[in-house]
């Protein structure tokens, strides 16, 4: 349980970091390389896509 705890803590800084890049391809490479040393190539993906989504989030809030 600790381990997995642990695990969703660091998932979530990584995902926070990744959203302080400044285009969506950076969140995007941020947010997959966080996910690869969290949990490897699926971890990878999952980062990846929630670095493009923060990146498409920000962008459109830019425009309004």
């Amino acid at each position: 349980m600790r381990k997995t705890l642990s695990l969703l803590v660091l998932t979530a800084a990584l995902m926070a970091a990744a959203a302080c890049n400044t285009t969506t391809e950076q969140k995007a490479a941020a947010g997959a390389v966080g996910g690869a040393v969290v949990a490897g190539p699926v971890g990878a993906a999952v980062g990846g896509a929630a670095g493009t989504v923060a990146g498409h989030a920000q962008t459109e809030a830019e425009k309004h």
